[in-house]
């Protein structure tokens, strides 16, 4: 179901050679509206999984967030999550929050770590390895990230951050090389080399590493969503090309019918 003015979408079609014959046009010009228009017809089972196209993120996530829809879970908070496969890394991996908490707190953070091992658990990660990533890997107060970390560290082996082992600070390397933790004298950790998930400290640091992934990582494949509401909710960059649009609408799929299934198991 495509949603906004129909006029420009079928010019828009034409151009591309697109037949629009399987798809419901729904016509509506502004853009907040058609946010809102969108995040109804999935509150009366008609759509199960939001997708943005161009319109502002502020206003879809808006729409998401609002009562009138409930499609946030209790007690939950948005957040982004992209999964990547590249060559140079020996297993799938994720990272966040490259598009919604622009500065989360400690509590956030947590919050966005146990959106993440959600999903990791989803695709089959039975304990997910969390590395908190900083630009150093010693706790300097002067470094509010590094303060954050330790503390998340903390909370994977109390159970306030459950079905994982998160550890930090670590630099990027030390994340996804055992070898360059040896060298810098990081011993004795989980997750260095093995990181299933990378929790960036901010949107700031986080956002340019989706896209130097997108852009420089050879061979790189990469889906993402954004995980805490009821409904798969997609929210790709709209310079993302269409395979990474596709392979969202993948993930987004599967993981549905993942819970689906654990649901009724």
């Amino acid at each position: 179901m495509l949603i906004g003015d129909t006029a420009r979408m079928k010019a828009l079609a034409a151009q591309a050679g697109l037949g629009l014959g399987k798809f419901e046009l729904l016509d509506c010009p502004d853009h907040a509206q058609m946010c809102g228009a969108a995040c109804a017809l999935i509150k009366e089972g008609k759509g199960d999984i939001l997708v943005k196209g161009h319109v502002d993120s502020a206003l879809y996530v808006k729409a998401i967030m609002s009562k009138e829809t409930r499609l946030m879970l209790p007690g939950t908070t948005l957040s982004h999550f992209a999964l990547f496969e590249t060559a140079r890394y020996h297993k799938l991996f994720g990272i966040a929050d490259s598009a919604v908490l622009v500065a989360p707190n400690l509590e956030r953070k947590r919050k966005i770590i146990q959106n993440s091992v959600d999903i990791m658990r989803l695709l089959g990660v039975e304990l997910p390895k969390v590395a908190v990533v900083c630009p150093v890997e010693k706790v300097n107060p002067a470094m509010p990230s590094t303060v954050d970390a330790a503390e998340l560290a903390k909370m994977s082996q109390d159970g306030r951050i459950q079905n994982a082992v998160v550890e930090g600070p670590y630099d990027l390397y030390i994340a996804l090389s055992r070898r360059a933790a040896e060298q810098k004298g990081v011993q004795g950790g989980q997750v260095p080399g093995e990181a299933d998930i990378l929790l960036l400290p901010n949107l700031e640091a986080c956002n340019p590493l989706y896209k130097a992934l997108n852009f420089f990582a050879e061979g790189v494949k990469q889906g993402g969503f954004v995980a805490g509401a009821a409904v798969p909710v997609l929210l790709p960059s709209r310079t993302d090309p269409p395979i990474v649009k596709a392979l969202s609408i993948a993930l987004a799929s599967f993981l549905k019918s993942q819970k689906q299934a654990a649901a009724q198991a």
